[in-house]
């Protein structure tokens, strides 16, 4: 491999998720090879040509590609100075086998708002202790990308699903600093994740897991009022680490725990 290659792979603890793979790549070229899983691929930078199937394509620069499991591609820099990636692989949890035709036909996908939320998907998944938005971000994109690719999906229902939103919030609300994962409640509830989603944001106006950061929040400041010092707090409430409730708190209140218990006292 060139010194001017660049790759970066972890798994995180999401279910569905195989692996994610961060890359820069100036002279690697992939031959052809298959994967078990969805690749959702992300150019940022350059330009990937490949050949999928036997057909032709690019994957150009802010372009969201989806690659179907067990169908053979390749991969090359489309132009000098290579490209950069960002790269989810998801079971068929996430993206039904009943799509892999169409995504043959169309892997990929023009949609700037779908690429965005990619791009803060990749921003969950680097951050340790965002693995409940990581999945609900999925969630959304799974959706989106289902219905990209089949035309038959039944599009974003106006029926308010009161009941099973309360149910989700239930089970959120049982345990907010050990959220249970959302493929586990929506398993639970008979449900898909993104469904589960769905109608979760329709009925409260905000994802399950922005909902449950602010019921950490909530609790953090009552804690800290309290007297308890914030690495303390971070692990009461459930936070990965004091940095993580920092970060969280300061976008929710505009202060850091430290700066609100000063300023309160």
């Amino acid at each position: 491999m060139s010194t001017g290659e660049r790759v970066r792979a972890w798994r995180p603890d999401v279910p569905g998720v195989d692996e994610v793979l961060h890359a820069h790549f100036t002279e690697h070229a992939y031959p052809a090879h298959t994967h078990d899983h969805w690749t959702l691929l992300l150019v940022d930078t350059g330009g990937v040509e490949y050949d999928l199937a036997h057909h032709h394509h690019q994957a150009a620069p802010g372009s969201l590609t989806v690659l179907p499991p067990h169908v053979p591609h390749d991969g090359r820099a489309a132009i000098a100075g290579g490209f950069d990636k960002r790269v989810v692989y998801v079971d068929d949890r996430w993206l039904s086998s009943e799509l892999v035709g169409a995504a043959v036909r169309q892997p990929s996908l023009r949609d700037d708002s779908l690429t965005r939320a990619m791009a803060r998907l990749h921003d969950a998944l680097t951050s340790p202790g965002d693995e409940l938005e990581a999945e609900s971000r999925l969630a959304f994109l799974s959706e989106r990308i289902t219905q990209h690719l089949d035309h038959s999906a039944e599009p974003l229902s106006t029926r308010r699903e009161s009941r099973l939103a309360r149910l989700i919030r239930d089970r959120l609300d049982c345990a907010p600093e050990s959220t249970p994962t959302l493929a586990s409640i929506a398993a639970d509830l008979g449900v898909h994740a993104s469904h589960a989603v769905r109608v979760f944001s329709r009925e409260y106006g905000m994802p399950p897991h922005r909902y449950v950061t602010g019921r950490r929040i909530d609790r953090a400041r009552h804690l800290l009022l309290d007297g308890t010092p914030v690495a303390g707090v971070a692990a009461a409430v459930g936070f990965y680490d004091q940095a993580h409730l920092t970060r969280h708190f300061r976008r929710v209140l505009g202060v850091t725990p430290g700066a609100y218990v000063r300023h309160a006292a």
